[in-house]
C-alpha cells in the first residue's frame, strides 16, 4: 500500500513539474506572445528612428550639395543615399497587415517607396529635354511638397514623384550604362536648363520623405496613449502576431521573391529593378532579407529581445531552428548574387549563368522559407495568409 502512495505521489509530482513548463509541446505562454510583441515595437521604433537618423544625415549633405554644387558633394550626397537606403530596407518587413506605413486611408508607403518609375514624370530624358514637373514651369510655376504629393501616382502608377527613388533619379539620372549607375552631369544643377527648378525638386523631395520617416517614428514611439504602437501592444497578442508574421511572409514571398525579383528577373527588365539608377538593387534585396531575420530572431540591433523564432521553439525547437537556418540561408544566398542585378536581365544572357542561377536560388529559397513561416506560426495558434 505504502509503495502504491508513493508511486502516486511521484507521478503527480512530474505531471505538475511538466504543467508549469512553458518550453515543451504545450507550446508559449500568453507571457511569452506578449513579451515578443513588446519587443517588436521596441524594434520597430529603433529600426525607424534609425532610418530617420540617416535619412536626415542624405538630406543635410543633399543641402550641402545644393548649396555649392562640386563633383564631391554630389558624390557625398550619393554615398548618404546608400547608407539611408539601407538603413531604410530592413524596415520593409513592418508592412503588409495596414499599419501607419501602409494603411489603406493614409498611409505613406507609396510617397515613400513607390516603384518602378517613370523617369519622364519627372525630368528630362534621352530623346525628350522637355519632359517631366522640372521642365514644365508654366504648368507648375511653383514646386513645394504640396505639389509633389499631390501629384504622385497621378494618372498612373509609375507617375512617381516623392520617395526615395524620386530622390535617386535626380542625384543618379537615368541608367544608361551597361555596367553601371546612372551617369547625371553636374552641370544639371548648374548651368543647364532649370538647374534651380531641379534643385528645388531634390531638396523638397528630400524634405518630404524626411517628415514621413518622422511620423513613422512617432507612430511607434513609446509612452504615448493614442498612437499606433499603444493600439498595438493592447491587442490580442495572437492578433498582433498574426499581424507580425504576416509582414515576414508578404516581404518573402509576395514582395520581395515576387515583385522585386521574379518580375524583373523572368521579364529581363531593367525598368522593372528595384533601385536602377544606382544599381542599388541588390543591396535593397540583402537589407529586406536582413529584416525578416531580425524579426524572426527578435535582435533589432540595439534592441533584442523575445522573437518569432522563441515562440516556435517553445512548440518545437527542430523546427524553429529548421526555419532558422533558411532565413538565414536566404540572406547568405543573396549576398552571393553577383552585382550589379541588371546585368543578369540582359537579352542574351543565358538562364544557365552564375548571375542568373544566383537568383533563381534566392527566388525559390524566399519561397520556400514563406512556407515553413506559415507552418511554423499554425503551431503556435497563429493563421496567416501570404500571396
Amino acid at each position: 500500500m505504502r509503495r502504491i502512495v508513493a508511486l502516486c505521489v511521484l507521478i503527480a509530482l512530474a505531471g505538475s513539474l511538466l504543467a508549469g513548463c512553458d518550453i515543451g509541446a504545450s507550446g508559449p505562454s500568453d507571457e511569452m506572445k506578449r513579451s515578443a510583441v513588446a519587443n517588436y515595437a521596441n524594434g520597430v521604433h529603433n529600426l525607424y528612428s534609425q532610418s530617420l537618423a540617416s535619412a536626415m544625415a542624405m538630406d543635410q549633405a543633399i543641402d550641402r550639395f545644393l548649396a555649392d554644387p562640386t563633383p564631391a558633394r554630389l558624390e557625398a550626397a550619393k554615398r548618404m543615399w546608400l547608407i539611408a537606403r539601407d538603413d531604410y530596407g530592413v524596415t520593409e518587413v513592418f508592412r503588409f497587415y495596414d499599419g501607419p506605413i501602409d494603411h489603406p486611408e493614409d498611409g505613406p508607403e507609396g510617397l515613400i517607396n513607390a516603384w518602378p518609375l517613370d523617369e519622364a514624370y519627372i525630368d528630362y530624358v534621352e530623346g525628350n529635354p522637355n519632359a517631366g514637373i522640372v521642365n514644365r514651369a508654366s504648368e507648375f510655376p511653383q514646386i513645394n511638397a504640396d505639389l509633389l504629393v499631390s501629384l504622385n501616382e497621378q494618372g498612373g502608377e509609375e507617375n512617381v514623384s516623392t520617395g526615395w527613388h524620386a530622390i535617386e533619379f535626380l542625384l543618379w539620372g537615368q541608367d544608361l550604362s551597361q555596367d553601371g549607375p546612372g551617369q547625371r552631369p553636374l552641370e544639371d544643377y548648374t548651368t543647364n536648363a532649370n538647374a534651380q527648378r531641379r534643385a528645388t525638386y531634390l531638396a523638397v523631395a528630400s524634405d518630404v520623405l524626411i517628415g514621413h520617416l518622422k511620423d513613422m517614428v512617432d507612430a511607434w514611439a513609446p509612452g504615448h496613449s493614442d498612437n499606433y504602437r499603444a493600439e498595438f501592444v493592447a491587442l490580442d497578442p495572437d492578433e498582433a502576431l498574426r499581424r507580425i508574421i504576416t509582414g515576414m511572409g508578404e516581404l518573402s514571398r509576395g514582395e520581395l521573391a515576387g515583385e522585386r525579383m521574379t518580375v524583373a528577373f523572368e521579364e529581363r527588365s531593367q525598368e522593372d529593378e528595384h533601385s536602377c539608377f544606382a544599381d542599388n538593387t541588390i543591396a535593397d534585396i540583402i537589407a529586406n532579407a536582413l529584416g525578416i531575420q531580425m524579426v524572426y530572431m527578435g535582435d533589432y540591433g540595439a534592441v533584442s529581445g523575445t522573437g518569432i523564432r522563441d515562440l516556435i521553439a517553445a512548440h518545437d525547437q527542430t523546427e524553429a531552428e529548421r526555419l532558422e537556418a533558411q532565413i538565414r540561408g536566404s540572406v547568405n544566398l543573396a549576398r552571393a548574387i553577383p552585382a550589379p542585378f541588371d546585368q543578369h536581365l540582359l537579352e542574351g544572357v543565358s538562364d544557365q549563368s552564375a548571375g542568373r542561377q544566383a537568383i533563381q536560388t534566392t527566388i525559390s529559397s524566399l519561397e520556400s522559407q514563406t512556407d515553413t513561416i506559415v507552418d511554423a506560426a499554425q503551431h503556435i495558434g497563429i493563421t496567416i495568409s501570404v500571396s
